[in-house]
């Protein structure tokens, strides 16, 4: 048995360990918890995929800019590089942290869990890595760098003949599957999962 307090009343329920469906709070009949079928299988799954469209992210040209005759190529780094260079430091650091080395942790610490759950091995500190995975979701903002691209692309469009690269479509899908890996999570199931073995 295990216990769950109500978000809405404060009540205490408490459930039988490993229940399968909706949890309703006994008194205000509030959704405690939504049971997510096959969630380890899925979130290994969409982050197997978000780490190949990370990888083609980074490697693939971004933009191009054909201007008179003259074509510029970018990459997702070379922003990054000329930020530095300018000496904006911690510009480029807070771009290089939020959407590079923070997303990139997300997808190593959901195999580091995810994977040994699947074939029933050993990962010490999961616990660890578990909390500090939900602590960094919030800083993990591909979502704004991606808003920011398109207004870019409406803006430069009345300058220059912008041509999106395959990087900026991998980006726009990796947006769209990290949000789909996170959200697949059942945290509850995790938790359980994850005590149980230490």
């Amino acid at each position: 048995m295990h216990v769950v307090a109500c978000h809405d009343c404060d009540l205490l329920n408490s459930f039988p360990d490993g229940a399968t469906a909706t949890l309703l709070c006994a008194r205000c009949g509030a959704v405690l918890h939504r049971h997510k079928p096959d969630s380890i299988d899925r979130s290994l799954a969409l982050a197997i995929s978000a780490l190949i469209l990370f990888i083609m992210a980074l490697s693939f040209p971004f933009l191009a800019m054909k201007s008179g005759g003259f074509v510029q190529e970018t990459r997702l780094l070379t922003g990054i590089v000329e930020l530095w260079r300018q000496d904006l430091y911690g510009l480029a650091t807070l771009v290089l942290l939020t959407c590079v080395l923070i997303p990139l942790g997300q997808i190593a610490g959901l195999f580091y869990l995810l994977a040994p759950l699947k074939w029933d091995l050993p990962a010490p500190h999961a616990l660890r890595v578990f909390r500090l995975l939900r602590h960094v979701a919030p800083w993990g903002m591909l979502e704004i760098f991606m808003l920011g691209i398109l207004v870019a692309l409406v803006k430069l469009g009345k300058m220059a003949t912008i041509v999106p690269g395959i990087s900026v479509f991998a980006f726009g899908l990796l947006v769209l599957i990290m949000a789909a890996a996170i959200s697949a999570l059942d945290p509850p199931l995790l938790w359980e999962r994850l005590d149980r073995r230490r």
